[in-house]
């Protein structure tokens, strides 16, 4: 059921009225009885979504008008720095930015930074993973191996890619390389989404 804070009704008659047409007008060219509109119209009843488009496509109302009122601000998350998850593995440090979890039609992203010491490197030059990747240097000098191919990337470049090829990203420069990288489905810190 459509909730009356919706006003359908309210709006549905400003329209009307504004166009010069009668209850009778609008339940004609809608397939609808008078009496309907006039419920509807006072938020007596709730339309069912077909009822509300003919009367929308009669009225030549945008849906997008009708429905703005139920829109809903979604959620907003803010992770401090003091805040991050943190992560050392193989000597490399993460510290976790943001994660969007697994939706119906959407895979989990995960956005981080990465700490890599001089000579150190991250990846796999033997087996790739699901998903894409997107990195950006923030810092430092780095060299991505991807598959047989290889890359130099230097403070500000930016790199993206399917993640399925063998890669490594290699620290090549003479201090830390930090890169910002963002990863998807999320795989990095592990949860427990059930």
């Amino acid at each position: 059921m459509i909730k009356k804070n919706a006003e359908f009704g309210s709006k549905l008659r400003l329209v009307r009225e504004r166009k010069h047409m009668t209850l009778k007008d609008v339940a004609g060219k809608a397939g609808v009885s008078e009496s309907l509109i006039s419920q509807i119209e006072r938020n007596k009843v709730s339309p069912s979504i077909d009822t509300l488009i003919a009367i929308a496509n009669t009225l030549d109302i945008d849906l997008e008008y009708l429905f703005k009122d139920l829109k809903h601000d979604k959620a907003v998350s803010i992770v401090k720095p003091a805040d991050r998850n943190k992560l050392t593995m193989h000597g490399i440090e993460y510290q976790e930015l943001s994660y969007i979890p697994e939706s119906e039609i959407n895979p989990s992203v995960e956005a981080f930074y990465i700490d890599i010491p001089v000579g150190k490197e991250k990846g796999d030059l033997e087996f790739g993973h699901p998903g894409r990747e997107l990195g950006t240097i923030v810092e430092g000098e780095a060299e991505l191996i991807y598959g047989t191919s290889k890359y130099n990337l230097t403070t500000g470049d930016t790199i993206s890619f399917p993640s399925d090829i063998p890669h490594i990203v290699r620290n090549t420069g003479k201090t830390t390389l930090r890169a910002m990288w963002i990863i998807t489905p999320g795989r990095i810190f592990i949860r427990n989404e059930s």
